[in-house]
């Protein structure tokens, strides 16, 4: 039996690609340096699947950046204004992705969106009436011949043409079907391309497939794959898809001349039903996605074997895939050196991932049912045979007597905000922060010294306070209203809870791409949760002894915990997201009684996994994540302001949602999505005061005063003046102290332009 991949992760075992990035960035390396350290990233990964003895290995998986801006290279779709700044290709990309300021000009970044239900983020292409998408680029055709060169034979993989239309932002009078020619004639010249290498195989990958689709979609999806394959020559065409299954286009999918059809049996509810209901073609290849490609548990041979032979009733050539690309799970368990063997033998992350592939299509290709007396069985047998949960029968008991009076505040939000205003005595417009402020070097080596025991506890806490107080002073300088910690004492705005959380188990080098050079450590749910001391009290509280002006508390709220956490798998996500949300209550209430006026209680990943199927929202997910969210403010006395933050995601159809959480503030993430969602705030008649980020931190240009005025501006064509706060759009964990300095300096000289226009 054969096996694939789709993707692997990109920036090495130990984060390399992210180091030597920023090390360019900073023109501490040369181009060549940095395309050396991807190069031989490239080389290690095949070399990696090869001696797995993966069938399909993938090349053109790897990005410096991201794939769908790759893609937007290649297609000639980048916009007009980065290629004017006539900066080398590499820096030309990197301005798409990053922003540019500069000689060269000014120019912000693309927007960033959710990769459809993951933590990843993808740039988002822009096409105008004036784009001619069109094949330019050589990326794929090289790496290629690089994997090539050195004894591995690879499968190309690109985003397919639909997924690209689909996720494009069109900012003309030309819409989705207008390009739909150019994109099936520039994959032509692709697969003309891949003709002339001899490529067996190419997988165009197809997530948009498992969205909700109109008969218009399907119409266009059938008729631009129609024009491309007609034209596919000797390369074999693998339509790949996943995060779930393809019930509004499979009929037409099969029916198409494609000779392999990945799917996605893990995230798929409906996918073995459609194999049961209209067949598979017997001329095609089935690329069975039965190995989770976004959780990191290991794979249970037995339940994958007998699915895998389930299958066999529909199709004689099967191949055994990840349900999706391994980019979304650490790179190996062997950087783990801390974790207990008695837990870390429930794990697979991406390595370990190659071998359980190895060892399943060895076992599947044993005949009969001899594969049970195999060594590889035996030892993954015995393994699920133990009993890994850590339970905790208090907690179980609380989540099971919540009662509706929980998840409810006792005053009404209209009525809280009249006593909020007097208490709080901000007036109107007030500027704020989202939390984190710079991550220096110094904070950096005060967390790592006390980690590997070279300071005491008294002695980092002592250094924290000295930040914090840094933080406040610029804050008071600069004049913003309501301030912040700056939280120094956070590796990251979820691993750093979930260690003051029982029921996590934590590593030390399991980093994930979240976007570009931004990697996260998420923690893993092991057991039942419990906040066993407060977490962030005695910080917030120094906070708040340093400064006449509300410091907020700040929180991760349970969704977004369980969400930027890799999950159990033996229990529901709302028990989960309960027991946390009981935690983070506890916090509250402790922050509250310790004079902290203002609590933000950030859910920036509310809407991630969101089901990806529109019927599924309610009834799987909203009516625990929304309710979770209220658990945990619901006993807040009603002069304390609740403030939550939400980011890079499509808000606008879950508004209504959002405003039933019953926060008092929200601060949404809007600079890079031009501020859409105020549209949809207006039209559903938002009651929460909101702040729209005015500005993209994400990117390190410093946007001019001007810049921001003009965007305040606008949000008070939609935001009465009286619901309206001013805030970047997201924490400035990432940036560096100067560009921080000089963004809220503008941030605060646009407020004060704004509040002398209304004020008159």
């Amino acid at each position: 039996m054969n096996s694939s991949v789709i993707g692997f992760p990109r920036v090495g075992k130990l984060r390399e690609l992210k180091f030597a990035s920023e090390k360019y960035f900073k023109q501490e390396i040369s181009t060549e340096e940095l395309e050396q350290v991807a190069k031989g990233l490239r080389e290690m990964h095949w070399n990696l699947q090869q001696a797995a003895g993966i069938s399909h290995i993938p090349s053109n998986d790897f990005s410096y950046y991201d794939n769908v801006l790759d893609l937007t290279v290649l297609l000639n779709a980048l916009p007009e204004n980065y290629r004017q700044l006539g900066l080398s290709e590499r820096d030309t990309y990197f301005a798409a992705a990053r922003g540019y300021q500069g000689v060269a000009g000014d120019a912000k970044a693309l927007a960033m969106k959710k990769w459809f239900n993951t933590n990843y983020h993808y740039l988002v292409p822009e096409l105008s009436d004036n784009t001619e998408i069109k094949l330019v680029g050589d990326k794929p055709f090289v790496e290629y011949e690089e994997a090539k060169a050195i004894g591995v034979l690879t499968k190309p993989v690109l985003i397919g043409g639909f997924t690209f239309l689909k996720l494009a932002k069109y900012k003309g009078s030309k819409t989705i079907n207008d390009f739909a020619d150019q994109v099936a004639d520039a994959y032509i010249a692709i697969l003309d391309r891949f003709n002339e290498q001899g490529v067996e195989w190419v997988q165009f990958d197809e997530p948009s497939l498992v969205t909700d689709l109109t008969q218009e979609d399907v119409a266009l999806f059938t008729a631009l794959y129609e024009k491309v394959l007609a034209h596919k020559g000797n390369v074999k065409v693998l339509l790949q898809t996943y995060f779930g299954d393809i019930r509004d286009s499979y009929e037409e999918v099969v029916g198409l001349d494609f000779d392999g059809i990945g799917l996605d049996f893990i995230e798929g509810k409906q996918t073995v039903e459609l194999l049961e209901r209209y067949g598979f073609p017997a001329d095609k290849t089935l690329f069975a996605g039965v190995l989770n490609g976004k959780n990191i548990w290991k794979s249970d041979y037995k339940k994958v074997i007998t699915l895998v032979n389930g299958l066999k009733k529909h199709s004689n050539d099967i191949v055994i895939s990840t349900s999706c690309s391994l980019l979304h799970v650490p790179y190996t368990l062997e950087n783990e050196t801390s974790l207990p063997e008695e837990v870390s033998q429930y794990f697979a992350f991406a390595k370990e991932r190659l071998q359980e592939i190895k060892e399943l299509t060895e076992l599947i290709g044993t005949s009969g049912s001899g594969y049970e007396e195999q060594a590889a069985y035996l030892a993954n047998q015995k393994v699920f045979s133990a009993d890994r949960v850590y339970e905790d029968k208090h907690v179980q008991a609380s989540v099971a007597s919540l009662t509706e009076r929980d998840f409810v505040r006792n005053v009404p939000r209209q009525k809280r905000r009249a006593i909020q205003k007097e208490k709080l005595q901000l007036g109107l417009l007030p500027t704020t922060t989202i939390g984190s402020f710079p991550q220096t070097r110094e904070v950096k080596q005060n967390r790592s010294k006390y980690r590997k025991g070279a300071i005491s506890k008294a002695e980092y806490d002592e250094n924290i306070k000295g930040f914090i107080k840094e933080c406040i002073d610029l804050q008071e300088e600069l004049g913003l209203d309501v301030l912040v910690h700056g939280e120094s004492e956070r590796n990251d705005m979820v691993e750093f809870f979930g260690e003051n959380l029982a029921g996590y188990v934590f590593t030390e080098k399991a980093w994930v791409q979240s976007y570009g050079t931004r990697c996260v450590k998420p923690p893993i749910i092991f057991g039942d949760i419990r906040r066993e001391n407060p977490i962030t009290v005695f910080y917030s509280e120094y906070a708040q002894s340093l400064s006449d002006k509300p410091v907020k508390g700040m929180l991760t709220g349970p969704v977004t915990i369980l969400n930027w956490s890799f999950p159990r798998e033996d229990i529901s996500l709302r028990e989960m997201a309960f027991q946390i949300g009981l935690a983070i209550r506890e916090e509250v209430l402790d922050l509250e009684e310790a004079g902290i006026k203002i609590i933000q209680i950030d859910e920036a990943a509310l809407k991630e996994k969101l089901p990806i199927r529109r019927e599924e929202w309610a009834s799987e997910y909203l009516d625990w994540a929304i309710p979770a969210f209220r658990l945990c403010h619901s006993g807040v006395r009603p002069e304390t302001q609740v403030h939550t933050h939400m980011c890079y995601s499509e808000f606008e159809e879950i508004v209504k949602d959002i405003d039933n959480m019953d926060a008092d503030v929200i601060s949404f993430e809007a600079s890079r999505s031009k501020l859409t969602i105020i549209d949809a705030l207006k039209a559903n008649q938002f009651e929460t005061e909101v702040g729209p980020g005015v500005y993209d931190i994400h990117s390190p240009r410093v946007p001019s005063v001007e810049e921001m005025v003009a965007v305040l501006k606008n949000a008070l064509t939609k935001i009465d003046e009286e619901n309206l706060w001013i805030n970047p759009d997201c924490g400035l964990k990432t940036r560096g102290i100067k560009e921080t300095r000089e963004s809220l300096a503008n941030l605060v000289a646009a407020a004060q332009i704004i509040k002398d226009a209304v004020s008159v």
